[in-house]
Protein backbone atom coordinates (compact mmCIF):
# COMPACT_ATOMS: atom_id res chain seq x y z
CA UNK A 1 0.00 0.00 0.00
CA UNK A 2 1.39 3.36 -0.93
CA UNK A 3 2.43 5.84 1.74
CA UNK A 4 0.37 9.00 1.58
CA UNK A 5 2.30 12.10 0.60
CA UNK A 6 1.83 15.40 2.38
CA UNK A 7 0.12 16.78 -0.73
CA UNK A 8 -2.28 13.85 -0.76
CA UNK A 9 -3.19 14.45 2.88
CA UNK A 10 -3.81 18.12 2.18
CA UNK A 11 -6.05 17.23 -0.75
CA UNK A 12 -8.09 14.90 1.42
CA UNK A 13 -8.50 17.52 4.12
CA UNK A 14 -9.54 20.04 1.49
CA UNK A 15 -12.10 17.58 0.18
CA UNK A 16 -13.72 17.35 3.61
CA UNK A 17 -13.97 21.13 3.87
CA UNK A 18 -15.35 21.32 0.36
CA UNK A 19 -18.12 18.85 1.10
CA UNK A 20 -19.06 20.91 4.15
CA UNK A 21 -19.25 24.00 1.98
CA UNK A 22 -21.59 22.21 -0.38
CA UNK A 23 -24.42 22.59 2.11
CA UNK A 24 -25.05 26.14 0.94
CA UNK A 25 -24.30 26.69 -2.73
CA UNK A 26 -24.99 23.27 -4.21
CA UNK A 27 -28.06 22.56 -2.13
CA UNK A 28 -29.54 25.61 -3.73
CA UNK A 29 -28.15 25.02 -7.20
CA UNK A 30 -28.72 21.27 -7.53
CA UNK A 31 -31.94 20.47 -5.73
CA UNK A 32 -33.04 17.42 -7.70
CA UNK A 33 -34.47 14.89 -5.24
CA UNK A 34 -34.54 17.31 -2.31
CA UNK A 35 -38.28 17.07 -1.89
CA UNK A 36 -38.39 13.26 -1.87
CA UNK A 37 -39.59 11.40 1.19
CA UNK A 38 -37.41 8.35 0.62
CA UNK A 39 -40.15 6.24 -0.98
CA UNK A 40 -38.22 6.03 -4.23
CA UNK A 41 -34.89 5.17 -2.67
CA UNK A 42 -32.49 3.60 -5.16
CA UNK A 43 -28.81 2.78 -5.63
CA UNK A 44 -26.17 4.28 -7.92
CA UNK A 45 -23.02 2.18 -8.25
CA UNK A 46 -19.79 4.10 -8.93
CA UNK A 47 -16.69 2.14 -9.94
CA UNK A 48 -12.99 2.94 -9.66
CA UNK A 49 -9.94 1.13 -10.96
CA UNK A 50 -8.36 0.70 -7.51
CA UNK A 51 -9.56 1.04 -3.92
CA UNK A 52 -9.90 -0.68 -0.56
CA UNK A 53 -11.76 -0.11 2.69
CA UNK A 54 -9.20 2.45 3.84
CA UNK A 55 -9.37 4.42 0.60
CA UNK A 56 -13.16 4.42 0.18
CA UNK A 57 -13.81 7.33 2.60
CA UNK A 58 -11.48 9.52 0.53
CA UNK A 59 -13.22 8.54 -2.72
CA UNK A 60 -16.56 9.39 -1.16
CA UNK A 61 -15.31 12.75 0.07
CA UNK A 62 -13.85 13.55 -3.32
CA UNK A 63 -16.61 12.30 -5.62
CA UNK A 64 -19.89 11.22 -4.03
CA UNK A 65 -20.67 12.75 -0.62
CA UNK A 66 -21.88 16.05 -2.04
CA UNK A 67 -24.11 14.26 -4.54
CA UNK A 68 -25.72 12.14 -1.84
CA UNK A 69 -26.17 15.25 0.30
CA UNK A 70 -28.23 16.93 -2.41
CA UNK A 71 -29.94 13.72 -3.62
CA UNK A 72 -31.32 12.00 -0.50
CA UNK A 73 -33.21 9.40 -2.55
CA UNK A 74 -29.96 7.94 -3.86
CA UNK A 75 -27.53 5.68 -2.04
CA UNK A 76 -24.12 5.41 -3.65
CA UNK A 77 -22.19 2.16 -3.58
CA UNK A 78 -18.44 2.25 -4.29
CA UNK A 79 -16.92 -0.62 -6.28
CA UNK A 80 -13.32 -1.27 -7.29
CA UNK A 81 -11.97 -3.36 -10.13
CA UNK A 82 -8.91 -4.20 -8.01
CA UNK A 83 -8.73 -4.16 -4.23
CA UNK A 84 -5.38 -2.91 -2.90
CA UNK A 85 -5.62 -5.39 -0.04
CA UNK A 86 -5.47 -8.35 -2.41
CA UNK A 87 -1.79 -7.63 -2.98
CA UNK A 88 -1.11 -6.22 0.47
CA UNK A 89 -2.07 -9.51 2.12
CA UNK A 90 -0.71 -11.73 -0.66
CA UNK A 91 3.07 -11.10 -0.84
CA UNK A 92 3.53 -13.75 -3.53
CA UNK A 93 1.18 -11.93 -5.90
CA UNK A 94 2.82 -8.59 -5.10
CA UNK A 95 6.26 -9.91 -6.05
CA UNK A 96 5.32 -12.07 -9.04
CA UNK A 97 3.84 -10.10 -11.97
CA UNK A 98 2.40 -13.29 -13.49
CA UNK A 99 0.17 -13.73 -10.43
CA UNK A 100 -1.18 -10.21 -10.50
CA UNK A 101 -4.59 -9.59 -12.07
CA UNK A 102 -4.92 -7.96 -15.48
CA UNK A 103 -6.29 -4.49 -14.58
CA UNK A 104 -8.22 -4.13 -17.80
CA UNK A 105 -9.84 -7.56 -17.49
CA UNK A 106 -10.86 -6.74 -13.92
CA UNK A 107 -12.24 -3.42 -15.15
CA UNK A 108 -14.33 -5.20 -17.77
CA UNK A 109 -15.63 -7.62 -15.13
CA UNK A 110 -16.79 -4.66 -13.04
CA UNK A 111 -18.69 -3.32 -16.05
CA UNK A 112 -20.16 -6.55 -17.39
CA UNK A 113 -20.60 -8.74 -14.29
CA UNK A 114 -23.87 -9.67 -12.59
CA UNK A 115 -23.98 -6.39 -10.63
CA UNK A 116 -22.39 -3.85 -13.00
CA UNK A 117 -21.47 -0.33 -11.95
CA UNK A 118 -23.42 2.57 -13.44
CA UNK A 119 -20.60 5.11 -13.49
CA UNK A 120 -16.90 4.37 -13.90
CA UNK A 121 -14.12 6.86 -13.10
CA UNK A 122 -10.90 6.16 -15.00
CA UNK A 123 -7.90 7.48 -16.92
CA UNK A 124 -7.52 8.16 -20.68
CA UNK A 125 -5.76 4.92 -21.61
CA UNK A 126 -8.54 2.77 -20.16
CA UNK A 127 -11.14 5.09 -21.68
CA UNK A 128 -9.78 4.43 -25.16
CA UNK A 129 -9.87 0.65 -24.73
CA UNK A 130 -13.37 0.64 -23.26
CA UNK A 131 -14.67 2.75 -26.13
CA UNK A 132 -13.13 0.40 -28.68
CA UNK A 133 -14.75 -2.55 -26.90
CA UNK A 134 -18.18 -0.81 -26.92
CA UNK A 135 -18.44 -0.92 -23.12
CA UNK A 136 -19.36 2.73 -22.57
CA UNK A 137 -22.33 4.90 -23.42
CA UNK A 138 -21.70 7.81 -25.78
CA UNK A 139 -22.43 11.11 -24.05
CA UNK A 140 -22.88 13.40 -27.06
CA UNK A 141 -26.65 12.63 -27.38
CA UNK A 142 -27.15 13.09 -23.63
CA UNK A 143 -25.31 16.41 -23.67
CA UNK A 144 -27.53 17.60 -26.53
CA UNK A 145 -30.84 16.30 -25.14
CA UNK A 146 -30.29 17.72 -21.66
CA UNK A 147 -28.80 20.97 -23.02
CA UNK A 148 -25.78 20.48 -20.77
CA UNK A 149 -23.48 23.39 -21.60
CA UNK A 150 -19.89 22.35 -22.28
CA UNK A 151 -18.98 25.46 -24.29
CA UNK A 152 -17.06 26.73 -21.28
CA UNK A 153 -14.84 23.67 -21.15
CA UNK A 154 -11.14 24.12 -21.77
CA UNK A 155 -10.68 23.09 -25.44
CA UNK A 156 -7.64 20.97 -24.61
CA UNK A 157 -9.77 18.89 -22.21
CA UNK A 158 -12.48 18.24 -24.79
CA UNK A 159 -9.87 17.53 -27.46
CA UNK A 160 -8.15 15.03 -25.19
CA UNK A 161 -11.45 13.30 -24.41
CA UNK A 162 -12.33 13.09 -28.09
CA UNK A 163 -8.87 11.71 -28.93
CA UNK A 164 -9.51 8.88 -26.49
CA UNK A 165 -13.07 8.40 -27.77
CA UNK A 166 -12.37 8.21 -31.47
CA UNK A 167 -13.74 11.71 -32.08
CA UNK A 168 -16.77 11.41 -29.79
CA UNK A 169 -17.37 12.20 -26.11
CA UNK A 170 -17.63 9.16 -23.86
CA UNK A 171 -16.62 10.83 -20.60
CA UNK A 172 -16.32 14.18 -18.87
CA UNK A 173 -13.86 15.23 -16.21
CA UNK A 174 -14.32 18.08 -13.73
CA UNK A 175 -10.57 18.51 -13.27
CA UNK A 176 -7.26 17.98 -15.01
CA UNK A 177 -3.57 18.21 -14.19
CA UNK A 178 -1.13 20.28 -16.16
CA UNK A 179 2.36 21.74 -16.22
CA UNK A 180 3.99 24.82 -17.69
CA UNK A 181 7.45 26.25 -18.23
CA UNK A 182 8.35 28.48 -15.27
CA UNK A 183 11.04 31.10 -15.86
CA UNK A 184 13.03 33.51 -13.69
CA UNK A 185 12.42 37.06 -14.92
CA UNK A 186 15.49 38.52 -13.20
CA UNK A 187 17.93 35.98 -14.63
CA UNK A 188 16.81 36.80 -18.16
CA UNK A 189 16.89 40.55 -17.54
CA UNK A 190 20.37 40.40 -15.99
CA UNK A 191 21.66 38.36 -18.93
CA UNK A 192 20.06 40.69 -21.47
CA UNK A 193 18.21 37.74 -23.00
CA UNK A 194 14.62 37.87 -24.19
CA UNK A 195 12.54 35.57 -21.95
CA UNK A 196 10.62 32.59 -23.36
CA UNK A 197 7.17 32.99 -24.91
CA UNK A 198 4.13 30.78 -25.47
CA UNK A 199 4.22 28.20 -28.26
CA UNK A 200 7.98 28.02 -28.52
CA UNK A 201 9.60 24.84 -29.80
CA UNK A 202 12.16 22.81 -27.89
CA UNK A 203 15.13 24.05 -29.88
CA UNK A 204 14.12 27.65 -29.15
CA UNK A 205 14.12 26.91 -25.41
CA UNK A 206 17.43 25.08 -25.58
CA UNK A 207 18.97 28.06 -27.40
CA UNK A 208 17.73 30.45 -24.69
CA UNK A 209 19.01 28.07 -22.02
CA UNK A 210 22.49 28.02 -23.60
CA UNK A 211 22.66 31.81 -23.50
CA UNK A 212 21.75 31.86 -19.80
CA UNK A 213 24.23 29.08 -18.98
CA UNK A 214 26.96 31.06 -20.73
CA UNK A 215 26.66 33.77 -18.03
CA UNK A 216 27.98 31.37 -15.38
CA UNK A 217 31.05 32.31 -13.40
CA UNK A 218 33.39 30.28 -11.23
CA UNK A 219 31.69 31.63 -8.10
CA UNK A 220 28.14 31.50 -9.44
CA UNK A 221 27.30 28.47 -11.56
CA UNK A 222 23.87 28.76 -13.19
CA UNK A 223 21.94 26.60 -15.61
CA UNK A 224 19.52 27.59 -18.33
CA UNK A 225 17.02 24.78 -17.98
CA UNK A 226 15.90 21.81 -15.88
CA UNK A 227 13.42 19.19 -17.05
CA UNK A 228 11.92 18.90 -13.57
CA UNK A 229 12.56 20.24 -10.09
CA UNK A 230 13.67 17.05 -8.43
CA UNK A 231 16.55 15.29 -10.17
CA UNK A 232 18.97 15.17 -13.05
CA UNK A 233 18.34 11.76 -14.60
CA UNK A 234 19.20 12.15 -18.31
CA UNK A 235 17.55 8.91 -19.44
CA UNK A 236 14.28 9.68 -17.67
CA UNK A 237 14.39 13.24 -19.03
CA UNK A 238 14.93 11.86 -22.53
CA UNK A 239 11.86 9.62 -22.23
CA UNK A 240 9.66 12.44 -20.98
CA UNK A 241 11.02 14.80 -23.63
CA UNK A 242 10.19 12.40 -26.46
CA UNK A 243 6.67 11.47 -25.27
CA UNK A 244 4.79 13.84 -27.64
CA UNK A 245 6.59 12.22 -30.58
CA UNK A 246 5.05 8.87 -29.58
CA UNK A 247 8.15 6.93 -30.61
CA UNK A 248 8.03 3.23 -29.83
CA UNK A 249 10.76 1.15 -28.22
CA UNK A 250 9.40 -2.15 -29.60
CA UNK A 251 6.80 -3.14 -32.17
CA UNK A 252 3.17 -3.90 -31.39
CA UNK A 253 3.86 -7.66 -31.21
CA UNK A 254 6.76 -7.29 -28.80
CA UNK A 255 9.06 -9.15 -31.18
CA UNK A 256 11.36 -6.47 -32.57
CA UNK A 257 13.01 -3.33 -31.17
CA UNK A 258 12.39 -0.04 -32.97
CA UNK A 259 15.07 2.21 -31.47
CA UNK A 260 17.76 2.11 -34.16
CA UNK A 261 16.14 4.92 -36.16
CA UNK A 262 16.99 8.53 -37.12
CA UNK A 263 14.08 9.76 -34.96
CA UNK A 264 15.42 8.14 -31.79
CA UNK A 265 18.95 9.23 -32.69
CA UNK A 266 17.86 12.86 -32.85
CA UNK A 267 16.14 12.62 -29.46
CA UNK A 268 19.28 11.13 -27.89
CA UNK A 269 21.48 13.81 -29.45
CA UNK A 270 19.21 16.58 -28.20
CA UNK A 271 19.30 15.48 -24.58
CA UNK A 272 22.93 14.35 -24.56
CA UNK A 273 23.85 17.75 -25.99
CA UNK A 274 22.23 19.87 -23.27
CA UNK A 275 23.76 17.71 -20.55
CA UNK A 276 27.24 17.69 -22.06
CA UNK A 277 27.13 21.45 -22.55
CA UNK A 278 26.09 21.96 -18.90
CA UNK A 279 22.89 23.65 -20.00
CA UNK A 280 20.98 21.27 -17.72
CA UNK A 281 22.25 20.34 -14.23
CA UNK A 282 23.26 16.73 -13.64
CA UNK A 283 22.60 14.92 -10.40
CA UNK A 284 26.20 15.65 -9.39
CA UNK A 285 25.56 19.36 -9.95
CA UNK A 286 22.45 19.20 -7.79
CA UNK A 287 24.29 17.32 -5.04
CA UNK A 288 27.14 19.85 -5.05
CA UNK A 289 24.69 22.74 -4.81
CA UNK A 290 22.99 21.12 -1.82
CA UNK A 291 26.33 20.50 -0.12
CA UNK A 292 27.32 24.14 -0.58
CA UNK A 293 23.99 25.33 0.73
CA UNK A 294 24.26 23.18 3.85
CA UNK A 295 27.63 24.64 4.89
CA UNK A 296 27.51 26.93 7.95
CA UNK A 297 27.39 30.65 7.29
CA UNK A 298 30.38 32.91 8.07
CA UNK A 299 29.02 33.48 11.57
CA UNK A 300 29.14 29.75 12.16
CA UNK A 301 25.38 29.34 12.41
CA UNK A 302 23.74 26.56 10.36
CA UNK A 303 21.93 27.61 7.21
CA UNK A 304 18.18 27.03 7.20
CA UNK A 305 16.73 26.91 3.72
CA UNK A 306 13.25 25.39 3.34
CA UNK A 307 13.87 25.24 -0.42
CA UNK A 308 17.03 23.19 -0.28
CA UNK A 309 17.37 21.28 -3.53
CA UNK A 310 15.08 23.59 -5.50
CA UNK A 311 17.48 25.20 -7.95
CA UNK A 312 14.79 27.36 -9.52
CA UNK A 313 13.75 29.10 -6.29
CA UNK A 314 17.40 29.57 -5.37
CA UNK A 315 18.18 31.34 -8.64
CA UNK A 316 20.43 28.61 -10.05
CA UNK A 317 18.13 27.52 -12.90
CA UNK A 318 16.46 29.98 -15.25
CA UNK A 319 13.68 27.70 -16.56
CA UNK A 320 12.03 24.55 -15.29
CA UNK A 321 8.93 22.52 -16.08
CA UNK A 322 6.62 22.06 -13.10
CA UNK A 323 3.03 21.20 -12.40
CA UNK A 324 0.33 23.65 -11.40
CA UNK A 325 0.79 23.10 -7.67
CA UNK A 326 4.24 24.71 -7.93
CA UNK A 327 2.43 28.05 -8.08
CA UNK A 328 1.49 27.50 -4.45
CA UNK A 329 5.10 26.77 -3.47
CA UNK A 330 6.37 29.90 -5.19
CA UNK A 331 3.68 32.01 -3.51
CA UNK A 332 4.77 30.65 -0.13
CA UNK A 333 8.40 31.48 -0.82
CA UNK A 334 7.43 35.09 -1.50
CA UNK A 335 5.42 35.28 1.74
CA UNK A 336 8.23 33.74 3.79
CA UNK A 337 10.81 36.02 2.18
CA UNK A 338 8.82 39.06 3.30
CA UNK A 339 9.29 37.87 6.90
CA UNK A 340 12.78 36.41 6.58
CA UNK A 341 15.12 37.60 3.85
CA UNK A 342 17.23 34.45 4.23
CA UNK A 343 14.42 32.47 2.64
CA UNK A 344 14.91 32.55 -1.15
CA UNK A 345 12.22 33.70 -3.53
CA UNK A 346 11.98 34.39 -7.25
CA UNK A 347 10.19 36.77 -9.60
CA UNK A 348 8.61 34.37 -12.09
CA UNK A 349 6.05 33.80 -14.81
CA UNK A 350 5.03 30.86 -16.99
CA UNK A 351 4.67 29.99 -20.67
CA UNK A 352 3.53 26.85 -22.43
CA UNK A 353 5.71 23.75 -22.36
CA UNK A 354 7.82 23.68 -25.54
CA UNK A 355 6.58 21.58 -28.43
CA UNK A 356 7.92 19.73 -31.47
CA UNK A 357 7.31 20.76 -35.09
CA UNK A 358 6.33 17.12 -35.73
CA UNK A 359 3.56 17.40 -33.10
CA UNK A 360 2.38 21.04 -33.14
CA UNK A 361 0.20 22.12 -30.24
CA UNK A 362 0.80 18.91 -28.27
CA UNK A 363 2.40 19.02 -24.82
CA UNK A 364 3.61 16.11 -22.74
CA UNK A 365 2.45 17.38 -19.37
CA UNK A 366 -1.35 17.37 -19.39
CA UNK A 367 -3.31 14.60 -17.70
CA UNK A 368 -7.09 14.20 -17.73
CA UNK A 369 -7.80 12.93 -14.26
CA UNK A 370 -11.12 11.57 -13.03
CA UNK A 371 -12.80 10.85 -16.35
CA UNK A 372 -16.43 9.96 -15.60
CA UNK A 373 -18.21 7.60 -18.00
CA UNK A 374 -21.47 5.62 -18.09
CA UNK A 375 -21.41 1.86 -18.37
CA UNK A 376 -23.14 0.67 -21.55
CA UNK A 377 -24.91 -1.90 -19.35
CA UNK A 378 -25.74 0.52 -16.52
CA UNK A 379 -28.90 -0.45 -14.64
CA UNK A 380 -29.41 3.16 -13.59
CA UNK A 381 -28.19 5.21 -16.54
CA UNK A 382 -30.45 8.21 -15.85
CA UNK A 383 -28.97 8.83 -12.42
CA UNK A 384 -25.53 8.05 -13.80
CA UNK A 385 -25.85 10.93 -16.26
CA UNK A 386 -27.26 13.18 -13.54
CA UNK A 387 -24.27 12.31 -11.35
CA UNK A 388 -21.86 13.22 -14.14
CA UNK A 389 -23.67 16.50 -14.82
CA UNK A 390 -23.55 17.36 -11.13
CA UNK A 391 -19.81 16.76 -10.81
CA UNK A 392 -19.14 18.71 -14.00
CA UNK A 393 -21.47 21.62 -13.23
CA UNK A 394 -20.50 25.27 -12.96
CA UNK A 395 -21.34 25.21 -9.25
CA UNK A 396 -18.96 22.35 -8.63
CA UNK A 397 -16.25 24.01 -10.77
CA UNK A 398 -16.54 27.14 -8.67
CA UNK A 399 -15.80 25.19 -5.49
CA UNK A 400 -13.08 23.05 -7.09
CA UNK A 401 -11.33 26.16 -8.39
CA UNK A 402 -10.12 26.83 -4.84
CA UNK A 403 -7.80 23.83 -5.09
CA UNK A 404 -4.08 24.46 -5.31
CA UNK A 405 -3.32 21.00 -6.69
CA UNK A 406 -5.56 20.54 -9.72
CA UNK A 407 -7.30 22.68 -12.31
CA UNK A 408 -10.99 22.76 -13.17
CA UNK A 409 -12.13 21.99 -16.69
CA UNK A 410 -14.32 25.07 -17.02
CA UNK A 411 -12.10 27.94 -18.09
CA UNK A 412 -14.32 30.63 -16.53
CA UNK A 413 -13.04 29.48 -13.15
CA UNK A 414 -9.38 29.22 -14.12
CA UNK A 415 -7.90 32.35 -12.64
CA UNK A 416 -4.57 33.18 -10.96
CA UNK A 417 -4.35 32.65 -7.24
CA UNK A 418 -5.28 35.61 -5.06
CA UNK A 419 -2.65 38.31 -5.11
CA UNK A 420 -0.70 36.75 -8.00
CA UNK A 421 -0.41 37.66 -11.65
CA UNK A 422 0.82 35.09 -14.16
CA UNK A 423 0.04 33.63 -17.57
CA UNK A 424 -2.75 31.24 -16.56
CA UNK A 425 -3.45 30.14 -20.13
CA UNK A 426 -0.02 28.54 -20.34
CA UNK A 427 -1.41 25.63 -18.33
CA UNK A 428 -4.26 24.81 -20.70
CA UNK A 429 -3.32 25.94 -24.20
CA UNK A 430 -1.68 22.73 -25.41
CA UNK A 431 -3.38 19.43 -26.16
CA UNK A 432 -2.46 16.33 -24.13
CA UNK A 433 -0.45 13.55 -25.72
CA UNK A 434 -3.00 11.09 -27.23
CA UNK A 435 -3.42 7.82 -25.32
CA UNK A 436 -1.01 5.10 -26.30
CA UNK A 437 -1.89 2.33 -28.74
CA UNK A 438 -4.19 -0.06 -26.87
CA UNK A 439 -2.19 -2.94 -28.34
CA UNK A 440 0.82 -1.81 -26.32
CA UNK A 441 -1.25 -1.86 -23.16
CA UNK A 442 -2.41 -5.39 -23.92
CA UNK A 443 1.17 -6.43 -24.67
CA UNK A 444 2.38 -5.24 -21.28
CA UNK A 445 -0.18 -7.51 -19.65
CA UNK A 446 0.81 -10.55 -21.72
CA UNK A 447 4.52 -9.89 -21.12
CA UNK A 448 4.66 -8.25 -17.67
CA UNK A 449 8.46 -7.90 -17.69
CA UNK A 450 8.70 -6.24 -21.09
CA UNK A 451 9.22 -2.82 -19.50
CA UNK A 452 12.63 -4.02 -18.31
CA UNK A 453 13.82 -4.04 -21.94
CA UNK A 454 13.95 -0.26 -21.87
CA UNK A 455 16.48 -0.44 -19.05
CA UNK A 456 19.07 -1.71 -21.51
CA UNK A 457 19.10 1.83 -22.82
CA UNK A 458 20.00 3.51 -19.53
CA UNK A 459 23.70 2.48 -19.24
CA UNK A 460 24.11 2.96 -22.98
CA UNK A 461 22.85 6.51 -22.72
CA UNK A 462 25.35 7.07 -19.92
CA UNK A 463 28.09 5.78 -22.23
CA UNK A 464 27.07 8.44 -24.76
CA UNK A 465 27.23 11.16 -22.11
CA UNK A 466 30.72 10.01 -21.10
CA UNK A 467 31.92 9.91 -24.71
CA UNK A 468 32.46 6.14 -24.72
CA UNK A 469 29.99 5.54 -27.56
CA UNK A 470 28.35 7.54 -30.29
CA UNK A 471 24.56 7.82 -30.30
CA UNK A 472 24.40 5.55 -33.34
CA UNK A 473 26.56 2.88 -31.69
CA UNK A 474 24.54 2.97 -28.48
CA UNK A 475 21.17 2.69 -30.24
CA UNK A 476 22.39 -0.19 -32.39
CA UNK A 477 23.54 -2.01 -29.27
CA UNK A 478 20.22 -1.32 -27.53
CA UNK A 479 18.43 -2.66 -30.60
CA UNK A 480 20.50 -5.87 -30.62
CA UNK A 481 20.33 -6.60 -26.90
CA UNK A 482 16.67 -5.64 -26.80
CA UNK A 483 15.84 -8.02 -29.65
CA UNK A 484 17.49 -10.85 -27.70
CA UNK A 485 15.53 -9.96 -24.58
CA UNK A 486 12.23 -9.83 -26.50
CA UNK A 487 12.87 -13.30 -27.91
CA UNK A 488 13.50 -14.53 -24.38
CA UNK A 489 10.18 -13.04 -23.28
CA UNK A 490 8.42 -14.55 -26.30
CA UNK A 491 9.54 -17.99 -25.13
CA UNK A 492 8.68 -17.20 -21.51
CA UNK A 493 6.55 -14.04 -20.99
CA UNK A 494 7.37 -14.03 -17.28
CA UNK A 495 11.11 -14.46 -17.70
CA UNK A 496 13.08 -12.04 -15.47
CA UNK A 497 15.48 -9.71 -17.24
CA UNK A 498 18.57 -8.22 -15.67
CA UNK A 499 19.91 -5.50 -17.97
CA UNK A 500 23.60 -4.65 -17.70
CA UNK A 501 24.26 -1.74 -15.38
CA UNK A 502 21.35 -2.56 -13.08
CA UNK A 503 17.83 -1.33 -13.37
CA UNK A 504 18.88 2.27 -13.88
CA UNK A 505 16.51 3.66 -11.30
CA UNK A 506 13.56 1.45 -12.08
CA UNK A 507 10.72 1.51 -14.49
CA UNK A 508 10.54 4.67 -16.60
CA UNK A 509 7.08 4.77 -18.13
CA UNK A 510 5.33 7.84 -19.48
CA UNK A 511 1.58 7.28 -19.12
CA UNK A 512 0.52 9.59 -21.88
CA UNK A 513 3.08 8.55 -24.48
CA UNK A 514 2.73 6.20 -27.37
CA UNK A 515 6.02 4.34 -27.11
CA UNK A 516 6.47 0.75 -26.02
CA UNK A 517 5.59 -0.24 -22.47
Amino acid sequence: MQIQSRASMVRKASAVLMVTAMGGSLLAACSKGDSGDGADKHVLRVGFMYSNSDNEPYLRQQFTDSYELTHPNIDIEIAAAINYDDQRFDPAAAQDPSKQPDPYEKLKEMLTGPNPVDVVILDPNYLKRLVQDNLLKQLDPLIQDSKFDISDYVPTVIDGIKDAGGGDIYALTPTFSSSALFYNKKMFADAGVQPPADNMQWQDIFNLAKRISATSTASNKVFGFQFNRYSGDPFSDMMTYSAPLQLKIWDSKGEKMTVDTPQWAQVWKDIAGVYKDKVVPSQDDINKFNQDMSKPAQNGKPVTNPYMGDLFVNGKVAMTIASYDYVNELAKSKDYNAKNKDVPTVDWDVVTVPTFPQAPGVGGNIYLSNLMAINAKAQNSDDAWDFIQFNNSEEWAKLKSRSTYEMVSRKSYLKPKDGLSYNMQAFYTLKPVPPQDTGMDELSQKMPNIWQVQNYGQPLFQDVLQGKKTVEQALKEWQTKGDQALQKLKADPNAPLDPPGGNGGGKVIYDGGGWGG
